[in-house]
């Protein structure tokens, strides 16, 4: 294979990088500049052109579908297998290690990899032999803290005396939970890397071993790397090894993972010789949405400065929605889709992309109601979530004690000491006399009044028992609210670390809102339910719809952070308003507002031909309206390459020949009333109607009552008058 036959597809700039000579280098390359085809390429090169061994050669990438894609496209351009070519993931790549030096790390020959539940479960066993309290000490937070320790390259010996007790007891449960896994043959994902680490540390012959033995390295999503990856990338280099690696500070959006954006900086001044080469040219997006991302991430102090441009058209500006509420702002992305499959397009080029996982209950309710296919890209339906069926089941139970499925999922939730040992014997107890668990649990209750397990059964009935108090309320968003405080869910969920607990207490907090702006109807007349029973029963058929499998057409949601490396012809970022995007807990910190910048760079950057980004005057969100302005993100776009839409707005643009659209319009059809009309309802008062879904009978308005908040009501049910 000769040289321009390996550099015939590339650009200017990705042939710069593959030709480059230089030792070490750093490819910044920009959101769908091809660095792929980059890495892929320079291996062809390192091995047609330089003749270097691809068995002497290590590519690193993040995640195992990433590096076989990677390895696929090397072997189609050499036109050989590679299948013992050292690219794969860090952990994979270095597992691969401890597997051949196994007596220098210190390892038994057969030692065993804990996945994320297995390492849970030791740690519990590690506390309860420690005879720690779960409750007080959450495993969950330990295995955080261990694996955090250990990205950061801490043995418990390498951990300041100086901490909080707080951090001094999780330190002596790392200590005694690695002397365990040292006993019984056991490597945890983050141990992984430590010790490979440890291992070429420590050993300066197998050290010079590898730096001999790998003529180049190769590193994809550099932006990603933690401490620990990076320390090991400098091990296996050395000081003069060569090594490329690419990323892009800009798309830099997982510090909450310990990723170290700053490991872009840091390896320009631990190589200071090394080819900085930008990839700049875009081939995914029109030139107006990659202006308007760059107008954006400029806004960023401390990066390493680029700006993408593209040779595709100019394309339209980007659209900017101001919605009523959340829920007209879902309508208004459900309408746009289905314009969209209209015109000729498909469903499974539409992305809809936000901030909170919370954020996707009100879109699934609208996709549900257009009964149009969709797929949580990443993650699953909110009705579906953990935290959320935990608090349904507590109130299935409110409803019926009977409900041996709802009973058996929150026993123990939050933990209640009631063990594996209790529930058999709880079980076979309700078996001998064909009662359900909660009978079972009564009468085990009453005929001993002494022991932890039965206490715990007595308190769990008086607490759903006074949940069950509430039960006939119509004001669902009140007793959930109660729910799920006297229930302590959140702050069950909440002690999840990171990311994770966060994002459980705002969908529970989420589901207040769904619940508060509930309005059921029944069957017909004689249908006897109440609300609750209403509204269980249709979250039960919501969760109940699957998600369409993996080769159906459907709309895309996701979060902004799963929507790092996708591409879609139409994208949709909702809830761009200063609270939520940027998050409010990013407001006061430079940093973390600097990434939540980034998140937007990525989200921006995710669309090809068309971007909408919406935003909501007012917004039920996390059990409470709140009235937010637009976000800072959406401002620092130019005002020439962004379009507002209005609501009744019906002028063609005079650029972009765009036709706003009239979503909901003015009236609500075949009743007197439209949006903004002045109301009076006998129970909740005077309001005024901000949405509305459906036309004539079928029609369901939504009323900001003054005294009542937001609610939606039948038309033809509810006797309201214009003020």
């Amino acid at each position: 294979m000769d040289a321009n036959h390996i550099l015939e597809s590339l650009n200017e700039a990705q042939q710069q990088a593959i030709k480059s000579d230089a030792k070490q280098s750093l490819i910044l390359a920009g959101a769908g500049s091809g660095k792929t085809r980059v890495i892929t390429h320079k291996v062809a090169w390192l091995s047609s052109i330089l003749d270097i061994n691809p068995m002497s050669i290590m590519t690193v990438t993040f995640t195992n579908k990433a590096a076989r894609e990677m390895r696929g496209r090397i072997e189609g351009i050499l036109g050989e297998q590679l299948q013992t070519m050292w690219c794969g993931t860090f952990h994979g790549l270095f597992h691969r290690m401890l597997k051949m030096h196994w007596q220098e790390a210190g390892l038994i020959k057969s030692f065993a990899i804990l996945d994320g539940d297995d390492q849970l479960r030791v740690i519990k066993r590690v506390m309860k032999e420690m005879n720690i309290d779960l409750d007080q000490w959450p495993p969950s937070q330990v295995q955080w803290f261990i694996n955090k320790q250990k990205e950061e390259g801490r043995r418990k010996a390498k951990i300041s005396s100086n901490n909080s007790y707080l951090e001094e007891k999780m330190a002596e449960i790392y200590e005694s939970y690695q002397a365990v896994c040292e006993a019984e043959g056991l490597v945890d994902f983050a141990e992984i890397l430590l010790r490979s680490y440890e291992l070429l540390n420590n050993n300066e012959g197998l050290r010079d071993h590898y730096q001999r033995r790998f003529e180049y390295v190769l590193v994809d999503e550099f932006q990603d790397t933690n401490e620990i990856q990076y320390l090991l990338l400098r091990q296996i280099v050395g000081p003069d090894g060569c090594i490329m690696v690419v990323g892009d500070d800009d798309q830099s959006i997982y510090s909450w993972r310990g990723a170290k954006s700053g490991n872009i900086k840091r390896y320009t001044k631990d190589f200071p010789k090394a080819d900085v080469i930008k990839l700049e040219q875009n081939y995914r997006s029109t030139k107006n949405i990659l202006s308007a991302a760059n107008s954006v991430i400029k806004n960023n102090p401390s990066r390493m400065a680029k700006e993408l441009w593209s040779n595709n058209e100019e394309g339209e500006m980007v659209k900017v929605y101001r919605a009523f509420n959340e829920r007209d702002e879902a309508k208004f992305i459900v309408d746009i889709i289905k314009d969209w499959v209209k015109e000729g397009g498909c469903l499974s080029e539409c992305a809809i992309i936000y901030r909170s996982n919370a954020q996707s209950r009100s879109l699934e309710d609208s996709i549900l109601r257009a009964e149009l296919p969709y797929r949580i890209y990443g993650g699953v339906r909110f009705y579906e979530r953990a935290e959320i069926k935990n608090a349904l089941a507590y109130a299935r139970l409110a409803v019926d004690r009977n409900n041996d499925a709802a009973f058996e999922r929150v026993i123990n939730v939050p933990t209640r000491g009631i063990g594996a040992k209790t529930m058999d014997n709880l079980r076979e107890a309700a078996r001998q006399a064909d009662s359900s668990l909660w009978q079972a649990a009564e009468e085990m209750a009453k005929a001993n009044s002494s022991g932890r397990a039965v206490s715990s059964f007595q308190t769990f009935i008086d607490l759903i028992n006074k949940i069950a108090t509430h039960k006939d309320t119509e004001e669902l968003g009140s007793f959930f609210t109660d729910l799920i405080e006297a229930s302590e869910l959140k702050e069950f969920h909440g002690k999840e670390p990171g990311e994770k607990g966060r994002s459980r207490v705002e969908n529970l907090e989420e589901l207040i809102t769904a619940t508060s702006n509930y309005f059921g109807i029944g069957e017909d007349d004689t249908d006897e339910r109440t609300t609750l029973e209403l509204f269980l029963d249709q979250a039960a058929l919501d969760a109940g719809e699957t998600q369409a499998d993996e080769s159906e057409k459907a709309i895309q949601l996701m979060t902004l952070h799963s929507s790092k490396g996708l591409e879609f012809p139409l994208v949709f970022i909702a809830g761009c308003e200063e609270g939520l995007f940027p998050h409010q807990r990013s407001m006061d910190d430079a940093g973390q507002l600097a990434e939540e910048r980034r998140l937007c760079y990525v989200g921006m950057t995710r669309a090809m031909q068309r971007l909408y980004m919406t935003h909501a005057e007012v917004r039920s969100l996390y059990g409470s309206d709140s009235f937010s302005p637009v976000s800072r993100f959406i401002k620092e776009i130019p005002e020439e390459l962004k379009y507002e839409i209005r609501l009744a707005a019906e002028k063609e643009h005079p650029d972009q020949g765009f036709k706003p659209r009239i979503v909901g319009g003015t009236d609500v059809a075949d009743t007197p009333f439209a949006l903004g009309d002045r109301v009076t309802h006998n129970m909740f008062g005077e309001g005024i109607i901000l949405n509305y879904e459906g036309q004539g009978d079928n029609a369901r308005v939504e009323v900001n009552f003054d005294s009542g908040g937001s609610k939606w009501l039948v038309v033809s049910y509810a006797n309201l008058e214009k003020v």
